[in-house]
């Protein structure tokens, strides 16, 4: 007996169908392993070459900065293990932070620094920076739990290698050191009630000296 033959209609609807869900799942296939190539090409993890280092960073205010900010009610204050050393003779503050780690060209700190209101009790705090001698900006960890540029490096008068066996050391001088830019100066004033800070002037200027393994 000859079997009843299928309308058209009904078999190019199934052959639609059917070419239809193939290329949905095709389709979903190669978006799946585009987002897997991507992730794994594009977005490693942020400190997947961070590697032990040692040394310290370090910046002394310029010429009038310490005065301008005695004046302003505005203190400097070392973070534990960072430190602030004030001469009195010189009228200047140095700032000292260990180096811990690197990542390329940024370079982890321990501690950190704030300014302190000595009148109100307000400060800002920069914790852990990261000096990235690339990008010449310091980065902080501020007290919102927020990373941000805080300050510029806007020179590096000089730059050393020194290799040994054992380690791979380079030294920095001569970092000249301002607030990052206007917005910046203008949050420091606002949150330590205060109009001293500047994006034009120089705060100081500072070293690095970073040692890693070979």
């Amino acid at each position: 007996m000859a079997r009843a033959r299928q309308p058209r209609r009904a078999r190019r609807s199934r052959r639609t169908r059917a070419a239809t869900a193939f290329t949905s799942a095709l389709t979903a296939t190669l978006t799946a392993a585009l987002l897997s190539l991507t992730s794994a090409v594009i977005a490693p993890s942020a400190h997947a070459d961070e590697i032990p280092a040692n040394g310290n960073f370090t910046f002394t205010t310029g010429p009038g900065i310490l005065p301008a900010w005695d004046s302003a009610g505005v203190s400097l204050v070392g973070v534990s293990p960072g430190s602030v050393i004030t001469n009195t003779i010189t009228n200047t503050a140095r700032v000292n932070l260990p180096v811990i780690s690197k990542s390329g060209t940024a370079n982890a700190t321990a501690g950190g620094f704030r300014f302190v209101n000595t009148e109100s009790g307000e400060s800002f705090r920069c914790s852990v920076p990261v000096v990235d001698t690339r990008a010449r900006v310091i980065d902080c960890v501020l007290p919102s739990g927020y990373n941000s540029a805080v300050f510029e490096i806007s020179t590096i008068a000089e730059r050393t290698k020194v290799n040994t066996t054992a380690t791979k050391t380079t030294i920095f001088q001569g970092m000249e050191l301002r607030i990052i830019n206007r917005e910046m100066a203008n949050r420091l004033n606002d949150e330590l009630d205060t109009s001293v800070f500047s994006a034009s002037v120089v705060l100081g200027s500072g070293s690095l000296i970073v040692s890693r393994a070979r």
